[in-house]
């Protein structure tokens, strides 16, 4: 997905997979930071781009419009933007030329209320990870009475993406799903089995429970170099 970082995202240097999985009208998102380097991996063709930008946080009402205003001339998937306040993120969405996504950092079915009663999004984005694939059912039933389409957050790892892929095959107002393909050269060796992908397409599993297993021999085996994550973040 594009980092509203980088100064070149707005040129589409940074641009994003949508594939078709294999259940029909639903759509699959593959992050991807070099179309020319991964678009071939996939199978895929120039014709299958699509752009999305991400501006998370990183601007007030007045900045997300005027950047909307900046960039109404392309041809955009969405454009994610998260607020503290439903009311500015729907008045935003109004005045947006493009759809609008939001909402991956809420937890639980009562902070996304607000948003589908303020109509502030076309899609919402659910962090089933986070939420738990039960409670992100609730929010995803809860999208689909006020019209909305969800898209699961996901740019974690290998069981995360078989969780996600569950939750998003099992959601009738799925839009796209996020997966993070760039991957550690030791990634395959901690999981049962990983994602698969055919001519382009996520193959939801079909073995039991969620399709693999961390395992925690090989896990052990490459410990973390430095204390890290969301719990040190803000000491480094």
């Amino acid at each position: 997905m594009i980092d509203a970082g980088d100064r070149d995202s707005v040129i589409g240097r940074h641009q994003a997979v949508a594939v078709v999985d294999q259940l029909g009208p639903r759509r699959c998102l593959v992050t991807q930071q070099r179309c020319d380097r991964r678009g071939a991996d996939l199978g895929l063709g120039i014709g299958d781009i699509d752009l999305l930008i991400d501006l998370n946080f990183n601007a007030k009402t007045e900045g997300y419009l005027k950047i909307l205003k900046a960039i109404a001339d392309f041809d955009m998937f969405w454009v994610e933007i998260d607020s503290y306040n439903p009311a500015a993120l729907g008045f935003i969405r109004r005045q947006s030329p493009h759809p609008i996504s939001s909402c991956e950092t809420l937890l639980g079915l009562r902070e996304f209320l607000p948003y589908f009663r303020e109509q502030a999004m076309d899609v919402a984005i659910i962090d089933a990870v986070w939420n738990g694939v039960w409670q992100a059912m609730k929010i995803a039933a809860a999208a689909d009475a006020f019209e909305v389409n969800i898209a699961p957050h996901n740019f974690y790892g290998h069981l995360a993406t078989m969780m996600n892929a569950h939750f998003a095959a099992a959601s009738p107002n799925l839009r796209i799903m996020e997966v993070d393909i760039d991957r550690l050269p030791w990634d395959e060796e901690v999981f049962t089995a990983v994602p698969q992908f055919e001519n382009g397409h996520l193959v939801v599993p079909e073995t039991l429970g969620w399709g693999t297993e961390p395992i925690e021999e090989a896990i052990r085996a490459h410990p973390p170099k430095v204390p890290g994550g969301l719990l040190h973040y803000r000491q480094s």
